[in-house]
């Protein structure tokens, strides 16, 4: 069996991880990711009914996206192309873990391929559009596999994961590589490799864990991990891919959709998980601290905390000089009157 390391800080769920089937031993405490916890009707795998077809009974795919008995390759290494796939039922598990077996490659060397994969949670499906292929300002959660660096001043070293939740007010800026919408985010060496490489994403108790498989290592190594993500209930999983001026096959071989046997407050029976609004809370927002490899931080635009930070501050600075002022003038007016 496939297993998965303990998350940093002793995750509550670790636990109760759900790994990928395959030749890899679990550690003891790991549950195994058998049939028992997978739903296979959020489970893309092999053999993929409908192969050569239109049509597949759960999933529905677009664009430039071609199933095989292999794979499913949603762009080839072609320029100005996009496809996707995605899970025609709704998700309703508050827990789930999702484990992405997936391939990108092509003919492209150093810096002449792109533009990536994305893998999607959201209200929003089967919309294409400028986001590796589908739409901008979407409702949810989406994992980035970035490619190529747009942005000629970046110090980050591609391919680089990353992390974006949107209640549909966000837009994703390509110019930047999506870093003032960047939850947080790693490089992975994940193109272009002759073993297997795999993603797995975690969502439990309002915690968001992105671990990747790239180094053909048999281990899960930590990419993201964000505490205070709130998603709802109801939404579609997908993965979908863009390419532009440079190209890559971008294919999917599994998405194995897993439940999370996690115990939740009482408090939350009473909450319609389907109507919360994709949100994080954050002590510091992602448009003001984006981090660069040196694990330095780029000062960002301000933001309303800074704004009121910075008037309060402007204000204190008045008043303290007022009051300066005013014992200044006041002694003043004691010399004068002793003077005469």
């Amino acid at each position: 069996k496939r297993s998965m390391a303990a998350g940093a800080g002793g995750l509550l769920a670790a636990a109760l991880l759900l790994a990928v089937a395959g030749p890899r031993p679990a550690p003891a405490e790991l549950t195994d990711g058998n049939s028992e916890h997978l739903k296979r009707e959020h489970s893309l795998m092999k053999p993929y009914q409908g192969a050569g077809s239109a049509a597949m009974p759960l999933w529905d795919f677009q664009g430039s996206t071609m199933v095989t008995s292999q794979y499913v390759r949603l762009t080839p290494d072609e320029r100005s192309r996009e496809g996707s796939i995605w899970n025609r039922v709704p998700c309703f598990l508050k827990d789930w873990e999702l484990h992405v077996h997936f391939k990108i490659h092509g003919a492209g060397k150093k810096n002449l391929h792109g533009d990536g994969l994305a893998l999607w949670y959201t209200q929003e499906r089967l919309v294409p559009g400028p986001v590796f292929g589908s739409k901008d300002n979407f409702h949810g959660l989406a994992i980035f596999l970035d490619t190529y660096p747009n942005d000629e001043a970046t110090e980050r070293v591609f391919p680089y994961i990353s992390a974006m939740v949107n209640n549909g007010s966000l837009t994703y800026d390509h110019s930047k590589d999506g870093r003032w919408t960047e939850l947080a985010g790693c490089t992975a060496d994940l193109r272009n490799q002759n073993h297997d490489t795999f993603l797995a994403i975690r969502y439990s108790r309002g915690r968001l864990t992105v671990m990747t498989d790239v180094e053909d290592k048999n281990e899960w190594k930590n990419c993201i991990d964000i505490a205070g993500v709130q998603l709802p209930t109801g939404y579609f999983f997908g993965a979908s891919a863009g390419t532009g001026d440079l190209s890559d096959n971008h294919d999917i071989i599994s998405m194995k959709l897993f439940q999370l046997m996690v115990e939740h407050p009482l408090e939350d029976e009473s909450v319609d998980w389907t109507k919360i609004e994709p949100s994080v809370s954050l002590l510091k927002s992602p448009k003001d601290n984006v981090d660069d490899p040196t694990g330095n931080f780029r000062s960002g635009p301000l933001t309303g905390w800074k704004v009121f930070l910075l008037l309060l501050c402007a204000l204190l600075g008045i008043i303290v000089c007022a009051v300066v002022g005013a014992v200044v003038f006041q002694k003043r007016q004691e010399r004068n009157k002793r003077f005469y």
